[in-house]
């Protein structure tokens, strides 16, 4: 089949993005911009071409970093050198919400406007910016240049930085792109860095809990220089990498069960099962992927651990490809976390020249190596199988089940997926074994949990408990409701959580007290609400962001999130069609619906934070609960 391409040709920047990525064209490709026969001959191409379509994401990164956008004489050049049909690169573009095929200047601040943020002063931000730069998404600004030179900002879904709300990412292209987080976000240091200005230092990070001998999971951060592997092993860092190579595959895969480990990311499945499955399928290679694409609105441990602990993710995961006999891992972050980004690139750089990572370990002829890998805005990528998705360059739809990953994962091997957290349990286990490790917690849940706690409270940041600590002892070790105000509410579990109630407060903190009592710890969050922020506009924004999210690729779900925001729409603007009973009985058909055929979780749970709140709370003002 002939690639059939459009004349628009690449800048020679564009070029030279593409070419950074892919390494430069052989002798064929001169002159194949020109010559149509060429293009053709060429974009038939051999296998070596088509064996770097996962290569597709950071191809598009390169682009998008180098102009601002991908333009169509870009996206060209790109499917001529991985030999990829422009429909489907294009539908891989055109699925994720950082990538841009229509004109942008090189400056853009991406402003979250999530459910966090609402509550954190977004809208008066927003209505600043206005002020500052102009309305969202113009291309004109108030120092006379022309169309799509200025500056513009953008509204975003949560950009995981919910401890600093309200907060902004601002993108700056050209030959060294960059990107900058900003944390408290004010108009005019949006502005300032648009215009050029220097970057802020990086954020400490909040833990509240910092220097308690009691953690475990957030000992290090803040403690240990993040860009160093020498401040990391003066403080015990590699020593469970060298127990674990003491102990041998199955030595590691016998601790990690007896520890009761299950996975962090809300499925709560037994990380040894999930571990041992992998490590005994005959079938070769074997793959480890580290999934740091939390895009939970009100989630941010990863990105506490990624940017402040880099070294014992990295640690963990080499240690798990040894156990489960993976030679190559993947780190998938999500591309909202510049600063992770950042130093996992100097973390895993320095720990290969360390030999720490890559080949022949420790000098005991143990090989693993990670690459990394970028996200561009998409939650549903979180899942798993579409994650495998899109690291081998396709759109990030979910599979369907089974075949399961441990089975037929990432480029149809046997695949290990773990979240940040999960895998930060690891060296502990190994080095205090998995017996001491059960120990704490409850009888179904082990370990400590992270908890991340946002909204209208006195110190919001990440907190670690062991399981079994109550909602109301969470609540009050981040200092209660800001300003002593009465609770109206918590948000747990984030946008697929539930919302529970003042009288709700003492649930314990497990995986079985929670499913008993109807919630979920989902991915850790408690987003705390009180009087002054107003449910139809958190439930509106709930709606809308599963809406946008979708993949689109089920009809329970594509269709289903729309209307659940029409109905919402209706009821927030007191215009219901018949009456509120038979939009709530319409809403309860549309959940059902989605609950029961969507293929994945996003569809599944889409539903389930709305109807909890209009199940428990007078969210319309109609006298009473529902």
């Amino acid at each position: 089949m002939d690639i059939v391409l459009h004349k628009d040709e690449p800048s020679a920047g564009e070029r030279d993005a593409v070419d950074a990525v892919l390494g430069p064209p052989d002798s064929r490709w001169v002159g194949a911009l020109t010559t149509s026969d060429r293009d053709r001959r060429v974009a038939r191409g051999g296998h070596a071409a088509r064996a770097q379509r996962h290569l597709l994401l950071p191809v598009l990164h390169a682009v998008q970093g180098r102009a601002g956008w991908i333009s169509p004489g870009a996206l060209n050049y790109i499917c001529q050198r991985l030999t990829i049909p422009p429909a489907e690169a294009y539908g891989v573009a055109t699925f994720y919400a950082l990538f841009s095929l229509e004109p942008q200047p090189p400056a853009v601040a991406h402003v979250c406007t999530d459910i966090a943020c609402m509550a954190g002063g977004a809208e008066r931000l927003c209505a600043e910016l206005e002020d500052w730069i102009g309305p969202k998404g113009g291309h004109h600004g108030s120092n006379g240049a022309g169309p799509g030179e200025d500056p513009i900002w953008l509204e975003s879904p949560c950009l995981g930085m919910c401890e600093m709300a309200p907060v902004a990412m601002v993108s700056l292209a050209g030959e060294e792109p960059h990107e900058v987080s900003v944390g408290h976000a004010e108009a005019d240091d949006i502005a300032a860095l648009l215009a050029g200005g220097d970057a802020p230092a990086p954020f400490a990070p909040k833990v509240p809990q910092a220097g308690d001998p009691g953690l475990r999971l957030l000992a290090r951060v803040g403690r240990v220089d993040p860009a160093s592997v020498d401040s990391y092993r003066a403080d015990g860092g590699y020593e469970a990498l060298r127990a674990a190579l003491e102990m041998g595959e199955q030595g590691v895969l016998r601790e990690i069960s007896d520890s009761k480990l299950v996975g962090r990311g809300g499925a709560a499945f037994p990380t040894g099962t999930k571990w041992e499955a992998v490590a005994a399928h005959p079938t070769r290679p074997h793959y480890l992927i580290c999934n740091a694409d939390e895009s939970e609105p009100g989630t941010f441990k990863d990105r506490v651990l990624l940017e402040h602990d880099p070294f014992t993710v990295i640690e963990a995961m080499t240690i798990a490809g040894f156990a489960t006999g993976c030679e190559h891992g993947y780190l998938y972050v999500r591309g909202e976390y510049p600063l992770a980004w950042e130093r996992l690139v100097g973390a895993i750089t320095e720990a290969r020249a360390r030999g720490f990572l890559g080949q022949d370990i420790f000098g005991q002829g143990i090989n693993f190596d990670i690459e990394l890998r970028k996200g561009a805005g998409a939650y549903i990528c979180g899942e798993e199988t579409a994650l495998f998705n899109s690291i081998e360059g396709y759109r990030g739809e979910p599979r369907n089940k089974p075949p399961f990953p441990t089975e037929h994962g990432l480029f149809d091997k046997p695949t290990v997926v773990n979240n940040v957290e999960t895998l930060v349990n690891v060296p502990g286990i190994v080095l205090e074994g998995g017996k001491a490790y059960a120990r704490i917690g409850t009888e179904d849940s082990k370990g400590t949990r992270l908890f991340c706690v946002s909204g209208r409270v006195e110190q919001p940041g990440l907190y670690e408990a062991p399981f079994g600590i109550t909602l109301r002892e969470v609540l009050d070790m981040a200092g209660g409701v800001i300003d002593g105000r009465p609770l109206r509410t918590i948000l747990l579990g984030g946008a697929a959580g539930r919302f529970v109630t003042p009288d709700e407060l003492d649930v314990e903190m497990s995986f079985e007290a929670t499913r008993e009592a109807g919630v979920s710890m989902g991915s850790g969050v408690v987003m705390v609400v009180d009087h002054t922020v107003e449910m139809p506009a958190i439930l509106m924004r709930l709606a809308a962001f599963f809406r946008d999210e979708s993949c689109g690729q089920c009809v329970p779900c594509r269709v289903g999130t729309v209307r659940q925001e029409e109905a919402l729409a209706r009821l927030s603007n007191g215009r219901p069609r018949g009456s509120q009973e038979q939009e709530y009985a319409l809403l309860d058909e549309i959940t059902a619906s989605m609950r029961d055929s969507s293929i994945c979780g996003l569809g599944q749970m889409a539903a389930d934070a709305i109807e909890s709140a209009l199940r428990k709370l007078d969210v319309f003002e109609t006298g009473g609960q529902r």
